[in-house]
């Protein structure tokens, strides 16, 4: 299994940055995610530390090397993240829960398979076009929810469904998507979605390797987004390409108790860590600390 990934982070406008990303990797299996806390609501970035962690563990732990049933897994992940959010807030007796969205992706037997709740999407171009994305769940993209509710007159970017809110999330899966060499899939944040169209997406993402691609396509959404820019978060990499673009991972040489993963949390442009079992759970123990701190900091 050979990839090439680029990841990149960015607040923009805002006081701080509610988004989380990363990969996790073992010989036969990879896992890349994107979580954006949602505003509006206490503790986003909370929301999405819990969502990188609830489904990254999952995976390290699962993973030995491979994942038994690809889709049970990141529908059980998911849904372990969304009751972690629910304990937290009745841990701390929040009359709000903290929210996000999420995107993950997993790439097992040659084959992509995806889950998302809310807008945070994922893009899947090959040769140059758009093959697919996800469908937001939000009334613009499921004008037929707004229907069903009588709601004909609600903001049509509004979500109606996350992770972390009193109802069961509503969460998409689909099903495994055979990869062919040099395809390249992108998971993002509506930070960068928002402010460009399906089609440059698609262009810039299809045009240029992803270590090029992804800076890119954040500088422009940022650059559009101007000074109330949102969140801006993107994970993107290009199977199996014949040209070795630095960071490549091949994990032919890993043994099946190997397992690698980098997560991000600051704005800056990636930083790509080999971690080995130990590290892995020091960097887990780092999510945790920082949780604490953003509860001490609250006062709850």
């Amino acid at each position: 299994m050979k990839f090439n990934v680029f990841q990149v982070s960015r607040k923009g406008g805002r006081q701080k940055n509610e988004d989380r990303m990363g990969y996790s990797y073992t010989r036969e299996a990879a896992l890349f995610l994107v979580a954006d806390g949602m505003g509006g609501h206490p503790e986003g970035e909370v929301a999405a530390q819990i969502a990188l962690q609830a489904v990254s563990t999952m995976f390290q732990s699962r993973a030995r090397p491979r994942l038994l049933d690809v889709r049970a897994f990141l529908d059980e992940a998911v849904l372990s993240a969304h009751r972690q959010m629910m304990a937290y807030a009745a841990s701390k007796s929040m009359p709000d829960s903290p929210r996000t969205t999420v995107v993950a992706c997993v790439v097992q037997d040659g084959a992509a398979t995806w889950t998302h709740c809310g807008d945070s999407r994922l893009y899947l171009v090959r040769k140059g076009e758009l093959l697919t994305r996800t469908r937001d769940h939000s009334y613009a993209e499921y004008p037929e929810v707004g229907v069903s509710l009588g709601r004909q007159s609600i903001n049509r970017n509004v979500l109606f469904t996350c992770l972390g809110s009193p109802v069961r999330p509503m969460v998409d899966l689909s099903d495994a998507m055979p990869l062919q060499g040099g395809d390249r899939i992108l998971l993002c944040s509506d930070g960068l979605w928002s402010i460009l169209s399906d089609r440059e997406i698609t262009a810039v993402l299809g045009a240029r390797p992803v270590a090029d691609a992804v800076p890119e396509l954040v500088e422009r959404a940022l650059h559009g987004g101007g000074a109330a820019s949102d969140n801006v978060t993107a994970v993107a990499f290009e199977w199996e390409s014949a040209e070795a673009v630095p960071p490549d991972v091949s994990t032919d040489a890993l043994s099946d108790a190997d397992a690698f993963a980098s997560t991000q949390q600051a704005e800056d442009p990636a930083d790509f860590r080999e971690l080995d079992d130990a590290a892995i759970e020091r960097s887990i123990a780092e999510i945790n600390e920082a949780i604490r701190r953003t509860t001490r900091r609250s006062g709850r």
